[in-house]
């Protein structure tokens, strides 16, 4: 997985999630999308909002024309009142063009609320994206994605109206030596994915395994010569919170011990008061809470506009926090 800030840290928040080798991508939040091309934006299979602000969703109707035509489904995940919002979006459009012979393109809109997913609803090209409430996946507490490779985790927090953060979590990480395929003779592609995942599964060593122009190789084979495996990878999102204990508990628990954490830095510190109106988090506070929390790497973005002539005060004050300034934690 290679996750990555969509903007520039005083543009619209959002952070997008390429899996090299499985031919799909994930989406943290809707804002301006505009820096992805319509190539990356074909590849996403979720798109995870945080909540309804503007800044936050303005980038759907974007997303959606350029998936509009394609047969896989498109899966939303948001806080309670998420589908009537979508709807709304959708019926703000006429679809008189689209019918049965249309590509059989669905939107899935599930709602995480008191700690699961609540509500559900299917949006249907063919049907010009009549609603159907469908049930939920039951999927456990706190989860509201759930594949072999990965689960994703979500955490509702207070920023005056619900706003969800997540982490993706994967089970097992299974990288390439360097090198190694070219050793083999191997070429990277989809093939690649597959074989990943006969290893996650810890399927037998003499199971074959495709690589490509008819070519077959054993598993255990392949994993000796071409895999490392290793404890998987975890990012976490989180943005738009209030400084508040809850709040706070729920980031620690959520983020803990995250390879990379992207957390808001909407204010410095000597605008507490104005951070405290607005329901963010300041720089200090978000690298205080990303230290405690045990991450590898903290991204801070999300700041305000009004640092835009300062904005290494913003990263120096989050440093600060981050690495070794203690007295925020309180």
């Amino acid at each position: 997985m290679q996750p990555r800030l969509i903007n520039d840290p005083f543009s619209d928040p959002g952070v997008f999630v390429d899996f090299r080798f499985g031919r799909r991508a994930l989406l943290f939040d809707l804002g301006e999308v505009a820096a992805l091309s319509a190539r990356e934006l074909m590849r996403v299979s979720d798109a995870l909002v945080s909540h309804a602000h503007m800044d936050h969703l303005a980038g759907f109707d974007r997303l959606l024309r350029v998936c509009l035509h394609r047969p896989q489904p498109l899966r939303l995940v948001g806080p309670d009142g998420f589908i009537a919002r979508i709807a709304h979006r959708l019926h703000g459009y006429s679809w008189n063009l689209l019918g049965a012979h249309s590509p059989d393109f669905r939107l899935c809109v599930v709602e995480f609320a008191d700690g699961r997913l609540r509500a559900a609803a299917e949006f249907r090209a063919q049907e010009q994206f009549r609603e159907q409430r469908i049930e939920p996946p039951d999927l456990g507490p706190g989860i509201v994605l759930a594949e072999e490779e990965f689960r994703i985790e979500a955490a509702v927090l207070d920023h005056g109206i619900p706003s969800l953060a997540f982490a993706l979590v994967e089970p097992a990480r299974v990288n390439v030596w360097q090198g190694a395929l070219e050793r083999l003779g191997l070429v990277p592609g989809p093939w690649l994915a597959e074989a990943k995942r006969a290893v996650r599964r810890s399927l037998p060593s003499d199971t074959p395994v495709p690589v490509g122009e008819g070519r077959t190789l054993p598993l255990g084979e392949l994993a000796a010569q071409a895999f490392r495996v290793g404890p998987g990878q975890k990012v976490a999102y989180v943005t738009d919170a209030a400084d508040t204990i809850d709040n706070a508990a729920r980031i620690l628990t959520l983020a803990g011990k995250a390879d990379t954490l992207f957390i808001e830095a909407v204010f410095l510190e000597a605008d507490r008061a104005v951070a405290e109106r607005t329901r963010h988090l300041t720089a200090a506070r978000g690298g205080a809470l990303a230290r405690q929390a045990g991450v590898r790497q903290a991204v801070p973005f999300h700041h305000s506009a009004r640092y835009a002539d300062c904005q290494d005060a913003l990263i120096d004050e989050f440093c600060a926090a981050f690495t070794h300034n203690k007295s925020i934690d309180a």
